[in-house]
């Protein structure tokens, strides 16, 4: 029999390990989160930016409107920014993948994969593109050098569909089979590609896309109109942007609504989490913020029936609570909740402005003038990404305690190595370089615009030879 000291040694010994194993999840889940936070965001723009650039080259091109061209010019510009940031966080995404999940790479990669290399090709195909468009201002027909932007807004599409259905498979996985050991033993490409969660969630991010550059796009001309800058210019650059975000908001809530009833029957807990309901039943209330307290909703506005009618169509609607999965699998249901309502909640909101803007151009053709509506349109921009952010916050928080749903843990599959929380300081701070350099560099562009000091070039900062010929 061990002595009273002996046994507190071994308690301490066994617990240590446990303990740095807990504070190395926090910190490579940590990492990743940031990473996903900050390059999110480009990847809406990569997205839907490209498709604004053309939409205001179309315009330029038939209509013969010198401020539509100048707008797409200097969009391009834009464009070519965030791409070239968008490459470096992307490539540190794609090392982490490695570096902080071995468990994910080594047992599903061959599955797992598939996405990212499709990823890898449309990444080229982007790049090369880019320089061909910005390039070819002056050097190509007005028909080629419109068809060459074709290419980078459909890499973009692509490229995305490739990065969220890796991550529609981890809540959906399939295509593969797994051998007795536990070990992936065939794949089925298109299987793995169009799982059952591909559908809703690559629609979802691709409105999303639309959504956040949009409303971010015209937030700028927004806040230089409400400064008084009327000209034909500003007008035009909020008008495009801001249209293309009125007509994604609509679709994008009917699709959210699609989105929550099939995780309610693909992922109960997270659906649970997402509505806080602690108890499986009929006639469940929508509850506007609260958290849970001993299995109990405290605080926030209940709706009786509310979340069993959108579920269901009917308060008779049974949903499975939290009480009907076991502890160890239950995702924190606080985090998970609360960001489903400020999704929601900005979401909705968001159509206030639009609608505004439609009743506007459609009772007089013209924006509307009001500085309430500009305020609202300038804000809309940030708020959008901050719906955008809390939706990836309800897929990923609200999967936990599953890396790939059902299958693998995520402690099971973080990295032993030491020096995590290293790295998370490390990535942090060139997060934090990159995104002060990205701001800077576009507001000098902005700025040398607004003075006209400087003639626009072919490229943000490349020879003007051909400008001046």
């Amino acid at each position: 029999m061990l002595a009273p000291h002996a046994v507190g040694l071994a308690t301490t010994s066994l617990a240590a390990p446990a303990v740095a194993a807990a504070a190395d999840l926090l910190a490579a889940r940590s990492q990743m989160a940031i990473t996903l936070g900050f390059h999110i965001v480009l990847a809406c723009l990569g997205v839907a930016f490209p498709a604004l650039m053309l939409i205001a080259e179309w315009r330029g091109r038939r209509g013969h409107d010198p401020d539509a061209l100048l707008l797409a010019q200097r969009w391009s510009k834009v464009v070519a920014v965030t791409f070239a940031v968008g490459a470096v966080s992307g490539t540190v995404l794609s090392f982490e993948m490695g570096l902080l999940w071995p468990g994910l790479i080594g047992r599903f990669g061959s599955a797992f994969g598939i996405p990212f290399a499709l990823e890898g090709i449309a990444f080229f195909l982007e790049a090369i593109f880019v320089a061909i468009y910005l390039y070819g201002w002056r050097r190509l027909g007005w028909r080629a050098h419109l068809l060459s932007g074709v290419p980078i807004a459909l890499a973009g599409l692509v490229g995305t569909f490739s990065v969220v259905t890796a991550n529609a498979w981890m809540n959906e996985p399939a295509g593969f089979t797994l051998g007795a050991d536990g070990q992936v033993t065939s794949v089925q490409p298109l299987g793995v590609l169009f799982n059952d969660a591909t559908g809703y969630e690559v629609v979802h991010m691709f409105l999303a896309a639309y959504m956040v550059t949009g409303f971010l796009v015209a937030s700028v001309y927004a806040v230089s109109l409400l400064r008084g800058h009327r000209d034909h210019y500003t007008r035009l650059g909020f008008a495009l942007a801001f249209s293309v975000a009125v007509i994604a908001t609509p679709l994008q809530i009917a699709v959210g609504d699609v989105a929550a009833r099939a995780v309610r029957d693909q992922q109960p807990a997270k659906f649970a989490a997402m509505e806080l309901i602690s108890v499986t039943g009929s006639h469940q209330p929508e509850t506007i913020g609260g958290v849970l307290a001993n299995g109990r909703v405290v605080g926030g506005v209940a709706i009786p029936d509310v979340a069993s009618l959108l579920s269901g169509f009917s308060p008779d609607t049974v949903i499975a609570g939290l009480n009907a999965v076991p502890p160890d699998q239950r995702p924190p249901a606080d985090v998970v909740h609360l960001a489903w309502n400020a999704m929601v909640g900005i979401g909705t909101l968001l159509l206030i402005p639009a609608v505004w803007f439609v009743l506007a151009w459609w009772r007089r053709r013209e924006l509307p003038s009001s500085a309430w509506f500009l305020r609202l349109a300038g804000v809309a921009g940030l708020a959008a990404v901050v719906a955008m952010e809390a939706g990836w916050v309800v897929t990923e928080v609200g999967r936990q305690p599953w890396l790939v749903y059902g299958l693998l843990r995520t402690s099971d599959a973080v990295t032993h190595a030491p020096g995590i929380v290293v790295s998370l300081v490390l990535t942090t701070a060139l997060y934090l370089v990159l995104g002060a350099t990205t701001v800077v560099v576009i507001s000098g562009m902005a700025r040398r615009w607004q003075r006209g000091s400087v003639a626009d070039g072919d490229v943000p900062y490349g020879p003007r030879e051909a400008a001046a010929r």
